[in-house]
């Protein structure tokens, strides 16, 4: 596949010329980002008092300690949101190419999805999603 793509990069433009204006657009986003940054340390204010030193809470006045362990279920909530989040960017490929893979593609697609459902319904039996206890 790659090589198709390359061959084909290849054989239509050897041209250096073609990569002009990327190479012109990647010299006047680097100029805006540094003008940007030279133009904020010596334009704006440098006046640092205390107030302006302290942590910004969002108006609320700091309430005990900030480092108390979170239940483990919330880990457990977001580490399984994550795997079946990812497993839907798997469909991807399988729904632009579902012609050419045919009965293969829908065998090796309904393998993910049922090693997958296996695991939900693990889940489901270790009663992991429940918050009461």
């Amino acid at each position: 596949m790659f090589a198709s793509i390359f061959a084909a990069i290849v054989s239509t433009n050897n041209d250096s010329s073609a990569y002009l204006p990327i190479v012109l657009q990647f010299l006047v986003v680097a100029s805006v980002i540094v003008v940007i940054i030279i133009g904020t340390h010596f334009l704006g204010p440098k006046r640092s008092t205390k107030k302006k030193l302290e942590n910004f809470e969002c108006g609320i006045a700091e309430e005990g300690n900030a480092r108390q362990p979170l239940a483990i279920k919330y880990f457990l909530v977001a580490i399984l949101f994550v795997l079946f989040d990812v497993e839907v960017v798997f469909f991807y490929p399988y729904a632009v190419n579902f012609k050419t893979l045919q009965w293969q593609g829908l065998g090796a697609i309904g393998m993910f999805v049922g090693i997958f459902l296996i695991g939900y319904y693990y889940i489901i039996r270790k009663n992991a999603l429940q918050w009461e206890d």
